[in-house]
């Protein structure tokens, strides 16, 4: 009977705590989890995804991967090393750090990111559908597939190398620059380009294309 009471006591304290309070003690747990992380060697993956988390330590290096799908965080810190993936979904992430290293994937999908460091080199694919992006830095080098549907991009630069395919479904794209090398596929559906232009007469304008080209 005893233990009885002290159960519903117990269940009637965690009822009476407000949501701000519940919320508060998720980040302080989440805090501990990415201070025990670091404490451990940082190895392995940082799964973070869906926690209140709103910033990171400075100088963070993730062995694995660094899950922040759905997380309110609005900026990552200066000196992050993440291994493999860094997952960026439905966050307010805006820009990324100018030392940013990625040894996998980035994946931005739904995100607020308008744009990307100078120098970025991803070891895996970049993933920036349905974000506001409209420019891409000169020299970009994506050892994947460079994914950009349903993006307000106009153009993209200068020097641009893919390992994959890139897909511009549904954007507004209206030039590509002449030395763009694409070591897969070009998907160009329902785009300005698309419907100006013929398969043929867009390989002639970009020869780097060593798959095919899809409008």
């Amino acid at each position: 009977m005893i233990k009885l009471i002290d159960l519903l006591e117990n269940k009637i304290l965690v009822t009476r705590r407000s949501p701000e309070e519940r919320s508060k003690n998720f980040l302080i747990a989440t805090q501990k989890k990415i201070q025990q992380y670091i404490k451990d060697g940082s190895k392995g993956n940082l799964d973070l995804r869906d926690t209140p988390i709103t910033s990171l330590p400075q100088g963070l290096t993730v062995g694995g991967d660094l899950n922040l799908d759905n997380t309110p965080i609005t900026s990552l810190p200066q000196g992050l090393k993440v291994g493999d993936y860094l997952y960026l979904s439905n966050t307010k992430i805006t820009s990324l750090p100018q030392d940013l290293k990625v040894g996998g994937s980035l994946n931005l999908y739904g995100s607020k990111i308008t744009s990307l460091p100078q120098g970025l080199t991803v070891g895996g694919y970049i993933d920036l559908r349905n974000t506001p992006i409209t420019s891409l830095p000169q020299g970009l080098k994506v050892k994947g597939n460079l994914n950009l549907g349903n993006t307000p991009i106009t153009t993209l630069p200068q020097g641009l190398t893919v390992g994959g395919y890139i897909d511009l479904y549904n954007t507004p794209i209206t030039s590509l620059p002449n030395d763009l090398t694409v070591v897969g596929d070009l998907y160009l559906r329902n785009t300005p380009i698309s419907k100006k232009y013929s398969e043929e007469q867009i390989q002639q304008m970009v020869p780097g294309v060593k798959g095919n080209i899809y409008i």
